[in-house]
């Protein structure tokens, strides 16, 4: 037996310090700057403000750490993207996903802090504990915060829900309803990639306009509406395929059971409810993607929780489905898929 490596250790405590480094190159636009050409160091530093001292270590670590390469050595070598970085983190690019990242930085990054409290507590750390309001009140506060957040959402949602799009068989049925549809973005990628389908995309009325901006840029005026209402306070609209993409482990289990119910009522027999979400691995032990965002659901709401296919099995069978699967999407992933 090898004796044992304290590498693994060293490398995940210390790992704030290679994510912070990443945050803040994205929140300075590091990678937006270096689309436009390579750059020197120096070049880096009056491009984006930095102080000397900045300099050579900031773009360094990123070469390093597999973000940037670069051409040379010395005061004259020239930084530019790496291939992944200069498809996701570049604003310009349509595959942007810095946004997630954006959010992480001026949020989640200074709640997770307050972690072990959390987990002595069960409270939630984000803005309630500071300031009394919720998360989502603080988000509807302002139309152009919530737009932020939703296409940070849009963002790391693009690539799962673009494979469901394409991946599920979408011929058995004509509509779908998407509940807390945010931007369209499902909706859109549904009726995009299966022109038979008729979308909505359901969400609070505050979130409409946002919806509506995104369908017309699709060209689907016609083919995907978007439904203001509260799935709390109502009924669902009525659809072949009702689905919910990262929506249902931001609530505690009444509130997912009353969910769940709710989607089996708005559905006809042989319709399907699909739950996109990192769901965990039923033995709770590969997917720490899922787990760890089940400990976000902690800092940010408390009791609400990331859960297992089997766990959604459970749940909807409860509720009367009798039909399931699990769909492999991208990267941690999964649609779960329930039918009627």
């Amino acid at each position: 037996m090898a004796n044992p490596d304290p590498a693994h250790i060293l490398q995940v405590g210390m790992g704030f310090f290679a994510s912070k480094t990443l945050l803040s190159a994205v929140e300075l636009g590091l990678f937006t700057q270096l689309a436009k050409g390579g750059l020197t160091a120096a070049g880096i530093a009056g491009a984006l403000g930095l102080s000397p001292r900045a300099i050579p270590d900031f773009p360094d670590a990123l070469v390093a750490l597999g973000f940037l390469e670069r051409a040379g050595d010395g005061p004259d070598a020239v930084y530019c993207n790496a291939a992944d970085t200069a498809v996701f983190l570049d604003r310009a690019s349509p595959a942007y996903v810095g946004g997630i990242l954006e959010m992480a930085n001026a949020r989640l990054y200074r709640f997770w802090a307050d972690l072990t409290e959390a987990l002595k507590t069960g409270a939630p750390q984000n803005e309630i504990k500071h300031t009394g309001e919720s998360m989502f009140a603080k988000l509807y506060e302002s139309p152009e915060r919530l737009e932020q957040f939703m296409n940070a959402m849009s963002g790391i949602s693009a690539a799962n829900f673009s494979l469901f799009a394409r991946t599920f068989d979408f011929s058995p049925y004509r509509t779908l309803c998407d509940v807390g549809g945010a931007t369209g973005q499902l909706s859109c990628m549904v009726a995009a990639a299966n022109p038979h389908m008729s979308c909505t995309s359901f969400d609070l009325p505050v979130v409409v306009p946002i919806a509506n901006r995104r369908i017309a840029r699709e060209g689907l005026t016609g083919q995907v509406t978007a439904a203001g209402g509260d799935f709390f306070s109502g009924p669902l609209p009525k659809a072949d395929v009702i689905t919910m993409g990262m929506i249902l482990h931001d609530w505690n289990l009444p509130d997912k059971k009353m969910l769940i119910a709710k989607a089996y009522d708005a559905l006809p027999p042989g319709g399907a409810f699909v739950a996109i979400e990192s769901l965990i691995d039923d033995a709770r032990r590969e997917n720490a993607f899922g787990l760890l965002m089940s400990l976000n659901m902690l800092i940010e709401f408390g009791d609400a929780f990331d859960y297992t296919g089997s766990d959604f099995q459970g749940w909807c069978r409860e509720a009367g489905f009798r039909k399931f699967a699990v769909m492999k999407l991208a990267g941690p992933a999964s649609a779960a898929i329930a039918v009627k």
